[in-house]
């Protein structure tokens, strides 16, 4: 039989093999096994002010309680929405941005899904309640939501309070694994004064009683701001990663690993006028401006950012970012590496070419609908 007929009858053959559910894996290895990680995340970025002046308006029109669980806007990846993936930054990230009014209350529940809270604006009297331990929250602050606990918040004080809202939705949803209980009441019980882990772990020593206790989760549930810039300003002394600047991840006091096991968390400092090198890792991000401007390059393309942004980089994408201010500037950022990590598909490369610099090709503009 030629090369041709040899080819047509093993289309013929496969189209057999499809009418029982079968398929030859000699025609589609390459798109099962790819070669190099393919996904269908663009990078994006969303601006704060327009984000706040929504939330501002969704607060005149929702209430919580009976009305909603929750008052939160998410950022939806216009490149994700076209496969039906509803509410996803990346594949396996989700991210809110949640406002909180004077006076109420966002009811008790829990779900499967990991979560963590970075505080944006507001403070004074808004907290969050985690098993039973209530924690203020400040602009800067990291607070933990781990899998399966109870959580609530509410809110003591006179101005609106805004957060970030980081879940592993996609993941979880993947994974097949979602639950979701709401509590019988608004507020789960508390278990003593506030801010118990805060006053035991935060200063990066430990009781010697707590020697014996270890594991997930963490028992820190709020990693206070002016702590992290603490330990900024110390590593500032010495010479910068050439690719996040002076950057810290977030970390369980007790075992070392990752704040959350699932999802992680660094804030990186980049000093007036600093630029980092390029390079590409397995695992997706989600960006916050904390305070600066500055751009970041991915794939060629410039993203322009401030205070308050929000931007995405996708898996294996080159990256690099640069601080155009006269300030430092400040990223918190969400990602998935602990879980990568984990299943042994982490993997990171440095761009050799141009001196480790990306040409700017383009330049982004938001998409329309």
């Amino acid at each position: 039989m030629n090369p041709e007929g040899k080819r047509k009858a093993l289309d013929a053959f496969a189209v057999r093999l499809g009418e029982d559910h079968l398929g030859p894996l000699w025609d589609n290895l390459g798109a099962m096994i790819t070669r190099q990680p393919e996904h269908q995340v663009k990078p994006y970025l969303w601006k704060w002010k327009t984000i706040r002046d929504y939330l501002l308006e969704s607060g005149e029109l929702l209430g919580l309680g009976r009305e909603s669980e929750r008052r939160v806007i998410y950022l939806q990846n216009p490149s994700l929405l076209k496969s039906g993936k509803i509410g996803y930054a990346t594949d396996t990230l989700y991210t809110g941005i949640q406002l909180l009014l004077p006076g109420e209350v966002a009811p008790s529940h829990r779900h499967s899904q990991a979560a963590i809270r970075f505080i944006i604006e507001g403070s004074g009297g808004a907290y969050t309640t985690v098993n039973g331990e209530k924690t203020y929250m400040e602009r800067g602050d990291l607070i933990l939501t781990p899998p399966w606990t109870w959580h609530d918040h509410g809110h003591e004080g006179s101005e609106p309070v805004f957060w970030m809202d980081g879940l592993d939705v996609g993941l979880v949803k993947t994974l097949t694994g979602s639950f979701f209980e709401p509590y019988h009441d608004d507020k789960y019980p508390l278990s003593g004064p506030p801010d118990q882990s805060t006053a035991r772990y935060a200063s990066g020593v430990r009781a010697i009683s707590e020697r014996r206790k270890h594991g997930y989760p963490s028992p820190l549930i709020n990693y206070k701001w002016h702590h992290i810039r603490q330990a900024l300003e110390g590593l500032s002394r010495f010479e910068p990663d050439p690719f996040d600047g002076f950057a810290v991840d977030y970390i369980n006091p007790t075992s070392g690993g990752s704040a959350d096991a699932r999802l992680g968390t660094t804030m990186q400092k980049l000093a007036a006028g600093y630029r980092t090198q390029a390079h590409r890792h397995v695992h997706s991000a989600v960006y916050h401006v904390l305070e600066g401007t500055g751009y970041t390059v991915i794939n060629g393309r410039k993203f322009e950012w401030e205070t308050g942004d929000f931007f995405i980089i996708p898996p294996w994408s080159f990256h690099e970012h640069h601080n155009t201010g006269n300030q430092d500037a400040y990223l918190f950022a969400l990602n998935d590496r602990p879980v990568m990590e984990l299943l042994g598909l982490e993997q990171e490369e440095a761009m050799t070419e141009n001196g480790g610099q990306q040409l700017v090709e383009s330049v982004f503009t938001p998409e329309t609908v």
